[in-house]
């Protein structure tokens, strides 16, 4: 399948991935899930995943932008970075752990031990395989392109053969999954609730300035709508 581009298709709004030993996790289990719905979605916001594999016996995490296409995600980087050219060199994929968080909240309770944050997260269990169809790795592309914003592939230059020859992708398949989320306010314990500390949560919110225009802009080129609507 290496060389496939993926299906797209939707998945049933009860699809869900089997939960396994690596995605269970031992410390409060009820915050998993495995909604693929849910997933996706968390995925769809990010920017910046965490990938994560082993090194000459050493463990290297690297931060780095990613798509989604339906099952599969794709990341990429330069043909000489570290785990491209390892991922190259596994002909059976080279196993990595890739992670994508959200903060969306403080939580300040009234013992330093109960402080916390609010967050959504997937982790994503698999193995990595180098992108070595041309046909795919364009669609990789526009995909990590337009994860950025949306629509914006088709409002720029695709990659010629020059730069498509200098840039690697890696492709995951979304089988192995997790997601884990912390909501709510502060649990306190009842003997520190008359305690004169502040406590209570304080909401996150990602936003968007004002789009900068390139100094060196063509003439007469407009703010695309897909832009402004950000």
């Amino acid at each position: 399948m290496q060389g496939t581009p993926p299906p797209q298709q939707q998945q049933p709004a009860t699809a869900t991935y089997p939960p396994t030993e690596r995605t269970v996790p031992t410390r409060s289990p009820d915050r998993a899930a495995y909604d693929k719905d849910l997933v996706h979605a968390i995925l769809d916001e990010g920017y910046v995943c965490h990938l994560g594999f082993v090194r000459d016996g050493a463990p290297v995490v690297l931060p780095t932008l990613y798509g989604r296409i339906g099952e599969v995600l794709y990341v990429h980087g330069s043909t000489g970075s570290r785990p491209l050219r390892a991922a190259g060199r596994a002909g059976a994929g080279l196993p990595v752990c890739l992670t994508v968080t959200h903060v969306d909240a403080l939580v300040l309770a009234r013992s330093a031990f109960h402080h916390s944050v609010n967050y959504r997260s997937v982790v994503v269990h698999g193995l990595a395989h180098d992108v070595t169809d041309p046909e795919e790795k364009r669609q990789a592309l526009d995909a990590l392109v337009d994860h950025v914003v949306p629509g914006r592939a088709a409002d720029s230059r695709p990659a010629d053969r020059k730069e498509l020859a200098a840039t690697a992708v890696l492709r995951i398949e979304l089988s192995e999954v997790s997601a884990k989320l912390r909501t709510g306010g502060v649990n306190d314990e009842p003997e520190d609730l008359g305690l004169p500390h502040w406590a209570g949560v304080v909401p996150l919110r990602k936003g968007y300035g004002t789009p900068l225009a390139d100094p060196g802009l063509a003439p007469g080129t407009a703010l695309p709508g897909y832009l402004a609507a950000l």
